[in-house]
């Protein structure tokens, strides 16, 4: 069975061990927008082209454009604590047996090292990449084209894109400016720079075999197709047009045994701008709620609902006190506009309701009955479901934590009377917090001597921490008030 797959590779016993995971869903609609740091102009156009671009009939020169943009990809190795499987018999306590199974089939928590890429887009060390190449990651290193090998912080992550963005304590680094992938054409082409297996540096080309694909992986698929080489160890590498301008982020693989069969897919820079600024902003995405569920039409359904073709997207059901619901659309319209802009097939709504701020009235048109019915909805924020721990992996501290923010209902779950604190959900295998004792299940209230309340209030305390020195903090475990040193100079 063929299956769709991150092209990142996980470590293993030899060099070319490969290693992929289930694909997460992509992205956001969105305009040209800039990212900036303090007193810098906007990424992709802060340098001139680095080689005279190809004509649109003349061949791109790959080797002058590798020679200048190599450089700017990045090797990212990270590590991570999975847990173990405690084998049980499976006739009950009972069985005789099951003492054997206590003592020598537990397997304990077992440190997994993956690789992946990632390219430069800033002078000061901001890298882009996949999410899931540094998802649950414990520890982070980047290494770049002059040998040095960095440690990397998270500045924000969006699962539901599969992109991240890192930073490392570096200037003047070689980047690689953003295009515009609005530009791409069938037949285009485009090469792929990343890590493959572990290959350093490694460039294939190919052309754009298709544009706006859907894969079926969710709501904002709009993936970009290509026959260049993607194998594991390229997720969060750049695709490349003939302009010398990343154009995409080399995201998933068609394929039946892990490596590349000639279908690859990235997401298209244009959407990941948006992704990426607002990462730098706030570490977050902040994304628009409708509150509908749809599916596509098909032709007979167009024909069923009086609809002279397939375009639209049809409304299977409507969440209760959603802005669909009160702005007045039910389950078997067809909405044919949203915001003044037709729906030609149903993936077109997600991508654009996702990229309207929370409290924007947007103008919808409805086709009911077989008649167009003009609505209003508000838009509200889409409200994120709980996603995995934050790792806390600083420039200054690696703690080795996985950690959420104490909310009541998790007061009450844990027995605690504390109503402040992060919660410890997982614990990196010989980590500083390991070897001062922390465990899963702890709270800590305070850190380096100051209370915190949330895990950006626990970022803010770490990032303000001396260089070696140890990081105390004060935890509750049941009933009980502890401090702990974690020394982060190992």
């Amino acid at each position: 069975m063929y299956r769709i797959r991150h092209p990142y590779r996980a470590a293993g016993a030899t060099a070319l061990a490969a290693g992929a995971l289930t694909l997460v869903t992509l992205l956001v609609v969105a305009p040209r927008l800039g990212f900036t740091t303090p007193a810098r102009a906007p990424l992709w156009t802060d340098r001139p082209p680095a080689v005279a671009p190809a004509s649109a009939s003349a061949l791109p020169n790959w080797a002058e454009l590798a020679k200048v943009l190599k450089p700017a990809v990045v090797n990212i190795s990270t590590k991570r604590v999975e847990k173990g499987v405690q084998l049980q018999s499976p006739f009950g306590d009972d069985d005789p047996f099951q003492r054997f199974f206590k003592q020598f089939g537990d397997q304990g928590p077992r440190t997994v090292r993956s690789l992946g890429s990632g390219f430069i887009i800033n002078a000061d060390g901001y890298i882009v990449t996949n999410h899931h190449v540094v998802d649950g990651a414990t520890t982070i290193r980047v290494k770049i084209a002059d040998g040095r090998e960095l440690p990397a912080k998270v500045v924000g992550r969006d699962s539901k894109t599969d992109l991240a963005l890192l930073k490392v304590e570096a200037t003047g680094l070689p980047v690689i400016p953003l295009g515009d992938s609005s530009r791409l054409q069938v037949g285009e082409p485009v090469m792929a720079i990343g890590n493959p297996f572990g290959l350093e540096q490694t460039v294939t080309s190919g052309i754009v075999s298709a544009v706006g694909r859907v894969i079926g992986q969710g709501p904002y698929d709009d993936f970009i197709q290509t026959d260049a080489s993607i194998n594991p160890g390229n997720s969060g590498g750049p695709l490349i047009d003939r302009r010398g301008e990343a154009v995409g982020i080399n995201a998933a693989i068609f394929s039946q045994g892990g490596g590349s069969v000639g279908i690859g897919f990235a997401i298209p820079i244009d959407q990941a701008k948006s992704v990426v600024a607002q990462l730098a902003e706030s570490g977050r995405v902040a994304r628009g709620w409708l509150g509908v569920t749809i599916q596509p039409m098909t032709e007979d359904l167009a024909k069923g609902f009086g609809r002279p073709d397939q375009s639209g997207a049809l409304v299977t059901s409507v969440q209760e006190g959603s802005p669909a619901a009160r702005a007045g659309v039910k389950a078997g319209d067809v909405i044919a506009e949203y915001g003044g802009r037709k729906i030609t097939r149903a993936g077109d709504l997600p991508r654009a309701v996702a990229d309207t701020p929370a409290g924007r009235p947007v103008p919808i048109v409805v086709v009911r009955g077989g008649k167009p019915v003009s609505l209003t909805a508000t838009i509200a924020a889409l409200e994120e479901e709980p996603g995995r721990p934050a790792a806390l992996t600083e420039n200054k501290q690696n703690l080795g934590l996985g950690v959420e923010t104490l909310t009541p209902r998790m007061a009450r779950e844990l027995g605690l009377s504390v109503d402040h604190g992060v919660v410890v959900r997982s614990v990196g295998d010989s980590s500083p917090a390991a070897d001062a004792g922390v465990h899963a299940g702890d709270v800590l209230v305070e850190v380096d001597h100051q209370r915190v309340a949330s895990v950006a209030d626990m970022k803010r305390v770490l990032e303000r921490h001396p260089k070696n020195t140890p990081v105390v903090a004060l935890l509750r475990r049941e009933d009980q008030s502890l401090y702990v040193a974690m020394d982060t100079r190992g």
